[in-house]
């Protein structure tokens, strides 16, 4: 599997497009807000001859979901998240003007949800949905066990977890979530964050100063 990250947005978010030797694809995380940054992915995908198949969220915090209407218009894909996190999708224009700016356009409406342990398929590949709330009720976490990598969305960075004090948060279930459902996968997982760069689920055990 190729996976290629691009950095979106003012926040700035990763935007992961997955691919492989058949040409399937698809995108976690569109945060594309501006116009270029759109224009940027469309280009990689058709560049490319890829063939967008999903359009997956982690969770729908605003800055995860700033291109989900613009892939919808482009490739005719819908996005899918969990439906814990749907209720969020009416307030993101109230949430963008709490950071200063103004929504780019009304967040598409989600066209299926994804449920914990659901197998999401592209091409060959496939990809575990795997539940793992408290960074937001609905967040969830992509594990490809073929290519030994996860994409934790906003729940573990690299030496860090995500922030529990939004609407939803609960900081004693974001960890108990990371403990249970993501340590448990094997040490060599490569993990692909919303933020920042890359580690593995070994280096976190050991090093995160969250779990010291």
């Amino acid at each position: 599997m190729k996976i290629k990250r691009f950095e979106f947005n003012m926040f700035p978010v990763n935007c992961y497009v997955l691919s492989d030797e058949t040409g399937e694809a698809a995108i976690i995380d569109a945060g594309c807000y501006y116009a270029d940054e759109q224009q940027v992915l469309k280009k990689y995908i058709q560049d490319n001859k890829l063939t967008l198949k999903l359009l997956l969220n982690t969770h729908l915090h605003l800055d995860h979901i700033f291109g989900n209407a613009f892939i919808v218009r482009e490739f005719g894909v819908q996005p899918q998240a969990c439906k814990d996190d749907e209720f969020l999708l009416p307030h993101t224009a109230e949430h963008c003007r709490m950071f200063g700016f103004e929504l780019n356009e009304t967040p598409a409406p989600l066209g299926g949800y994804i449920n914990d342990n659901d197998t999401l398929r592209f091409g060959n590949v496939q990809l575990k949905a795997i539940h793992v709330p408290g960074h937001s009720p609905g967040g969830i976490a992509f594990y490809c066990k073929e290519s030994a990598c996860l994409f934790s969305g906003d729940v573990l960075f690299q030496g860090s977890i995500g922030r529990a004090d939004l609407e939803g948060g609960d900081f004693n279930q974001l960890r108990r979530s990371i403990i249970e459902r993501l340590f448990v996968l094997p040490d060599e997982t490569v993990v692909y964050p919303g933020h920042g760069d890359s580690t593995t689920i070994g280096n976190e055990k050991m090093d995160n100063p969250f779990f010291r």
